[in-house]
């Protein structure tokens, strides 16, 4: 049973990490999305997975691997708007 909550948890808040990602995708705009807001949260998600590994908590890994792969998406995003700006000059 604690494995099953840890899991809805796990999906409810990677999931809303899905319609920031999907509007960043379709718009090409991570404006709003401040570096250090990403970094930090990422070493943050980072920290948690690697504690999930070692507790063998198989929600805690899941639900922060799948977070950690969408912050990936949302930098790389920001890292290639970036770029575009910085042509564009």
């Amino acid at each position: 049973m604690t494995t099953a909550l840890g899991l809805v948890a796990g999906v409810l808040t990677t999931a809303s990490w899905l319609p920031q990602l999907r509007r960043s995708w379709r718009t090409r705009s991570t404006d709003d999305l401040a570096w250090s807001y990403l970094v930090m949260l990422s070493a943050g998600v980072g920290l948690w997975l690697t504690y999930g590994v070692a507790v063998a908590d198989v929600a805690v890994v899941a639900a922060n691997a799948v977070t950690l792969a969408a912050l990936g998406a949302l930098i790389a995003l920001k890292g290639v708007g970036r770029g575009r700006e910085e042509a564009a000059r």
